[in-house]
């Protein structure tokens, strides 16, 4: 993701800050940092062999499975331990890293693991495979199950566990990564994460603060990959550069040079979609990831750095 050396950056700096209250909460932390390390190594090397083997291409299946249990584990860490620990009175950014987190391991899946796709960046459905909801499923999973079948937080109940033995991965009638993760649409659940933290980052952090700018980051991405919908995504990258012109607060040197980069994706993602006139590309009845089947016209302003941030 476009901000994940932020978010390691604030893991690392959090779970220093707590290791001694609260060493458990510490050490998952460090877990998560670390996991975090793993899957953005492995997404990058997803991304390249995507782009060399040609933009239809799936990732090989090991490396799929990979992603996919990276991110699972990420979203049990933060259900069990980190969101019943995290809370606005005693650590603001510890709280919205978690949601912005919580919301990046959702964001990954749905681009690796949803069902109905909605790039083709994953293993595709086999035909017949049903779409069926997250929200009716009745795995166990490995977290503390609510009366509601959710988790602490509300991360649906969506991880298998148990139950009569089938075919290996891959040979049965679902997806291979169906072992892992129960099959399902979880762009609905993505999204709500994603504004549950950007509601928390705009109540309590100001414009400039590089952890506000990581939310909005991935949402912006996550708009124009997942939800394909490249105005709003331009839109979104358009509002919040301009709250980092309009932010006061001072920032030390270490969040200026996070902001500056930010910043500069957040340009880059103002012009995703438009040619080279400003007005939007049309493509085809297929499409292709993050590039919406949009035909209207849209006015490009020019993308400047913030005051202080030349």
């Amino acid at each position: 993701m476009a901000s994940s050396e932020i978010d390691q950056k604030f893991l690392g700096k959090l779970a220093r800050l707590v290791e001694n209250e609260n060493p458990l909460l510490s050490s998952v932390l460090f877990k998560i940092l670390g996991l975090s390390i793993n899957l953005s190594s492995q997404l990058i090397t997803a991304r390249k062999q995507r782009r060399q083997d040609g933009s239809s291409a799936n990732p090989p299946l090991d490396l799929h499975l990979h992603i996919i249990w990276l991110s699972r584990e990420g979203l049990l860490l933060l259900d069990q331990y980190v969101l019943p620990s995290a809370t606005l009175k005693k650590n603001v950014e510890l709280k919205i890293l978690a949601y912005k987190l919580l919301a990046s391991f959702y964001h990954i899946i749905v681009l690796f693991h949803n069902t109905p796709p909605v790039t083709t960046i994953g293993t595709n459905t086999p035909e017949g495979q049903s779409t069926t909801s997250v929200a009716n499923g009745i795995d166990k999973g490995k977290g503390v199950a609510k009366d509601n079948g959710t988790y602490g937080h509300g991360a649906l109940k969506s991880i298998s566990e148990g139950g009569p033995v089938g075919p290996p991965p891959g040979f049965g009638p679902q997806s291979p990564t169906a072992f892992l993760m129960k099959p399902g649409d979880y762009l609905p659940l993505a999204q709500q994460c994603f504004k549950e933290a950007i509601q928390l980052a705009e109540q309590h952090l100001w414009g400039s603060h590089s952890l506000r700018l990581s939310v909005k980051t991935e949402y912006a991405a996550f708009l124009y990959e997942c939800v394909h919908d490249a105005e709003a995504s331009r839109k979104l990258a358009k509002e919040t550069i301009s709250e980092v012109y309009e932010a006061t607060e001072g920032i030390d040197n270490d969040m200026f040079n996070d902001a500056c980069e930010l910043v500069t994706v957040l340009g880059k993602m103002m012009k995703r979609g438009l040619g080279s006139n400003n007005t939007l590309r049309k493509t085809s009845n297929s499409g292709s990831q993050g590039t919406p089947r949009i035909e209207q016209t849209e006015a490009q302003a020019p993308v400047t750095a913030p005051p202080g941030m030349i």
